[in-house]
């Protein structure tokens, strides 16, 4: 396991100071905020100790309220909404100076047999010899802004291979699809609750930037102002964070500064393990 990955998985632990009260810290990925795809997997993984054993997340639906402070601590404030024979449902929000910037219903529930059917794995080369995310941004190093160096040549516990990248230097007009294999940075803990906070972790990645792929822009665009507005996610089977797992996403609709993605994700063998919808904000100032 890398020492990225490892201080990940301890940031999504979190501190328990209270019944229902839980204090976590933040990386900071170099864009002077706290990445939305962390507060998530923290949200779950305070949710998740409050739900007994046995039960796992299958749905949450969050909304970003304002930007977070990475240089702050973020508590998590739990309220245990429903406790029923099959399903429990949380609401978390976090909070930081006293405000909250994000907020969060979650769905747990028992193991189930019941109908099984899924949309098929789209047909794309696998990982193996694609270009890593840092393999390309060393490769391209001397065209990357020195203040973006540190968010682009930087080791992350997301391993991320694009199957179709877009030329940041000079991004085409492309389709409204998008697909990325990911997988974690080293061997993962068996613990199948810890997987499914760093596929939520992981899942906010590159998700909203698939709306500009049809319009010629990408996320460097200095005219662009690009934050994610919601995040919901719902889980079909397990998987396992320590193998490639493919991450299909298509922008159906961009309209009103607003833009929509829909993610399904897929592991080696084919099966639907994940599937995620997200609307950002996206206002053009040219």
């Amino acid at each position: 396991m890398s020492d990225v990955l490892r201080n990940l998985l301890h940031v999504l632990k979190l501190e328990q100071i209270e019944v229902n009260l839980f204090r976590g810290q933040s990386q900071d990925l170099g864009f002077g905020r706290v990445y939305g795809g962390q507060v998530i997997g923290q949200a779950l993984s305070a949710a998740k100790q409050t739900v007994e054993q046995g039960r796992h997340v299958h749905s949450f639906h969050s909304y970003f309220l304002r930007e977070g402070d990475c240089n702050l601590p973020i508590i998590y404030e739990v309220d245990c909404i429903r406790d029923g024979r099959s399903f429990n449902t949380r609401r978390v929000v976090a909070i930081q100076k006293g405000r909250a910037i994000f907020n969060m219903s979650a769905s747990f529930q028992v193991q189930e047999p019941g109908l099984d059917h899924q949309d098929k794995m789209p047909d794309v080369p696998g990982p193996e010899g694609l270009e890593s995310d840092l393999e390309r941004a060393q490769r391209f190093k001397a065209h990357i802004p020195v203040e973006a160096h540190d968010k682009l040549l930087c080791d992350r516990p997301i391993e991320m291979r694009v199957v179709d990248p877009v030329d940041l230097r000079n991004p085409k007009f492309a389709g409204n699809t998008k697909q990325v294999w990911l997988k974690a940075d080293g061997e993962m803990p068996d613990d199948p609750r810890i997987h499914n906070y760093l596929l939520a972790y992981a899942s906010d990645f590159k998700f909203i930037t698939t709306s500009l792929r049809p319009h010629g822009k990408s996320f460097w665009d200095p005219k662009l102002q690009i934050a994610s507005l919601d995040h919901a996610m719902w889980f079909h089977r397990s998987f396992k964070m320590d193998d490639w797992l493919l991450y299909s996403m298509d922008s159906p609709s961009a309209s009103g500064a607003r833009g929509l993605v829909r993610g399904q994700v897929f592991d080696r063998q084919g099966r639907l393990v994940a599937s995620t919808i997200q609307e950002g904000l996206i206002r053009d100032h040219s």
